[in-house]
């Protein structure tokens, strides 16, 4: 049975090339024309996945994402932004969306690409993704040459989504930022690059966090042993804050309780920036 997809977009044109793109690939299409009619759709005909615009008359992306959340509707959103604007990806991302498209950069090749990642619900495919999105952050990162105020920040984070939005920020910041996607790559850039700083996921492929904070603070090197490291999880258990303090964190973070901006507060508080 083909895979179905929920096309919700107001712009005719749009919607049109994605939904016969999407066929030729072997999806079932279609599309609605604004959030409430994406809605009863959902309720109606419960596909696979929805590409979703955040910018729509009646009911916006926004209100539909909470709209599934207030139902527990599991299904894979991947949002068209108009703007790609750090506030709006955090807010999305929030709402539950697994990914994004800018509308300006839009390749109906990439969409199809997307949707067939997301939809493999395998392991190896949220690998790819979180891959790639880390070649293109360093790429990016050589192409824009060095930071501005000369701090190192690794930034440990298997989740693409927020990894792309917290590096975007820094690199505003001025801070030169470096990306690992699992337990043993940071280990072996820590050595490497001697970070001011270490943002650490817990939850990580290979090592998870804890592991690596036991290994960072037994180092021999004493750059490496000394580092502040800024646990940022989604675990806001009170046992986890303690194993993580007791473990040598500098400070503890829970992801859905601070904003990008204050992430870069946090930092600069702990290296005495500002």
């Amino acid at each position: 049975m083909d895979k179905k997809i929920l096309i919700v977009e107001d712009e005719d044109a749009l919607s049109s090339v994605l939904s016969a793109k999407l066929s030729r690939e072997g999806f079932e299409a279609e599309v609605a024309g604004d959030g409430e009619a994406g809605l009863k759709k959902i309720t109606a005909w419960q596909p696979d996945l929805i590409l979703l615009d955040i910018v729509m008359p009646k009911v916006n992306g926004y209100e539909v994402l909470e709209e599934m959340a207030k139902n527990n509707v599991k299904i894979p959103v991947i949002i068209i932004s108009n703007s790609g604007q750090e506030v709006e990806l955090e807010k999305i991302k929030k709402l539950g969306a697994v990914d994004w498209i800018i509308k300006t950069q839009l390749d109906a090749g990439e969409v199809v690409d997307k949707v067939k990642k997301y939809l493999s619900g395998s392991s190896e495919a949220a690998g790819k993704i979180a891959a790639e999105r880390t070649a293109d952050d360093l790429k990016g990162q050589e192409e824009e040459g060095g930071s501005s105020n000369g701090v190192k920040v690794l930034l440990v984070e298997d989740d693409s989504f927020l990894r792309d939005i917290c590096y975007k920020k820094l690199r505003k910041e001025g801070f030169s930022v470096f990306a690992a996607v699992d337990g043993e790559e940071a280990l072996k850039k820590i050595d490497e690059m001697e970070p001011n700083i270490v943002l650490l996921d817990i939850i990580l492929p290979s090592i998870d966090g804890f592991e690596v904070l036991k290994e960072i603070r037994a180092s021999k090197n004493k750059a490496v042993k000394d580092v502040p490291v800024i646990m940022l999880t989604n675990l806001g258990q009170e046992e986890d804050i303690k194993k993580a303090l007791g473990l040598g964190a500098s400070d503890y973070l829970i992801k859905a309780n601070f904003t990008t901006e204050e992430i870069v507060e946090k930092i600069n508080s702990k290296l005495g920036l500002k």
